[in-house]
């Protein structure tokens, strides 16, 4: 009798166990308010305290690749970037001119040299700015933002020098002495203060 109940307790674990992974082709949203009132999205929740949000589907594209990941509602993004704007003292527009540039906001780009989430973290500075899951569309932006303030106050405000570092370092602004003379980074900095004007002239309706 024992053993025939251990062979039904295995064949349930058998089909039950589909139902409680998550399925890698998902792309849903999932949000939990936590008791400080700080809102969490993200596409892969890590306990039951995070509650179903938006259906998506799988995004496509990014730089270099995207993980299964659904776009952030742009009324939760607005929300977080202004959130941690008023936190680093920043420009809301830059900070959407940066998330722009970087993922066009998505929240699961990974890029060829493995810079991840919609600001882009390489795994190193999300270790820095204490950004646990950089796939986390809140904590990315939460991290991005604050490295954005550390480079402004490393380069005295100046936001065009900045921008440079936030795209190549800030190692290679300080040792050309200002912009870096490589393609891409002054291909970056005209990008984003190109976004930063329109959203300016946006009037906050970014998204």
């Amino acid at each position: 009798m024992q053993r025939s109940l251990s062979c039904l307790a295995a064949v349930f674990c058998a089909l039950a166990l589909p139902l409680l992974l998550p399925d890698p082709g998902r792309a849903d949203i999932y949000k939990y308010v936590d008791a400080n009132g700080v809102i969490h999205f993200t596409d892969t929740p890590t306990s039951g305290q995070y509650k179903l949000y938006l259906k998506e589907r799988k995004a496509g594209g990014g730089q270099g690749g995207s993980r299964s990941a659904g776009r952030v509602p742009s009324g939760a993004v607005k929300e977080i970037v202004s959130r941690y704007s008023s936190v680093y003292r920043l420009e809301e527009a830059l900070v959407h001119a940066v998330i722009k540039a970087e993922s066009d906001y998505n929240p699961g780009a990974v890029s060829n040299k493995g810079a991840q989430g919609m600001m882009q973290l390489m795994p190193e500075t999300a270790r820095l700015m204490n950004v646990r899951d950089p796939f986390d569309a809140e904590e990315n932006i939460r991290g991005g933002s604050r490295y954005l303030r550390e480079m402004l106050d490393e380069f005295n405000g100046n936001m065009e020098l900045a921008i440079a570092a936030y795209n190549a370092g800030p190692n290679a602004v300080r040792r050309h002495g200002g912009i870096p003379p490589y393609e891409e980074t002054r291909t970056y900095v005209q990008r984003v203060k190109s976004y930063i004007n329109r959203y300016r002239q946006a009037g906050g309706n970014w998204l």
